[in-house]
């Protein structure tokens, strides 16, 4: 199922924070290869993750992580204005309606359908929150995990070529999209709503706006 989890409510989650935190140590650094950060318990975290961020969590059914994202408002902190500027020639992403989208991290034995949850998760969001758009910097290896999904980014700048090449990426969500995403995940569109609102308690008004 999707959970949709603040940062300060990670601790009602204590196994799916802890194998969350796991997992990205064992995608970004043992995997991918990235120079980040890993504690002593095998976590993977960054500053963002202390700016009380949204996850959208898959849980498994034995209450695991199954592959998670990380959602900041760019009206705040965010990495692509703090360490990506040069692939936007230096011009600041900064709206209430543009959502950072991070850390989208995958289980390495999760099902092929979980990247497209997390995707209808992120729609959910922008249903729900009135946000147009997501931006966000992805490698080259994510290329065809977006156009298997059905969610490709409207590309805004990159740098590097072929399997090093690293880009910023604008998504947009329509209905076409969600209907995408729901039949590559699985997930009948009643309860993806059901999910959402087992986390926040309601459905805003302005969620039905698209």
């Amino acid at each position: 199922m999707l959970r949709y989890v603040y940062a300060d409510q990670l601790d009602q989650f204590p196994r799916l924070r802890d194998t969350m935190f796991r997992d990205r140590a064992d995608q970004f650094r043992t995997r991918l290869g990235w120079e980040v950060e890993v504690d002593d318990n095998g976590f993977e975290r960054d500053q963002y993750d202390d700016l009380n961020p949204l996850y959208v969590i898959w849980e498994r059914a034995d209450g695991t992580h199954g592959g998670s994202m990380r959602f900041l408002p760019t009206t705040g902190r965010t990495m692509v204005n703090e360490h990506f500027l040069e692939l936007m020639d230096g011009v600041h992403i900064n709206s209430p309606l543009i959502w950072e989208c991070t850390r989208f991290c995958l289980n390495r034995n999760s099902e092929s359908r979980v990247a497209a949850a997390l995707m209808l998760g992120g729609g959910e969001l922008m249903r729900a929150f009135g946000v147009k758009h997501f931006v966000g910097v992805f490698d080259a290896r994510m290329v065809r995990i977006y156009r298997m999904i059905g969610s490709s980014p409207t590309v805004l700048g990159a740098s590097g070529e072929g399997r090093t090449q690293i880009s910023v990426g604008l998504w947009d969500y329509t209905a076409d999209d969600r209907a995408k995403v729901i039949e590559r995940a699985g997930v009948r569109s009643a309860l993806s709503e059901a999910w959402f609102e087992s986390s926040f308690g309601h459905l805003p008004e302005m969620r039905m706006t698209a």
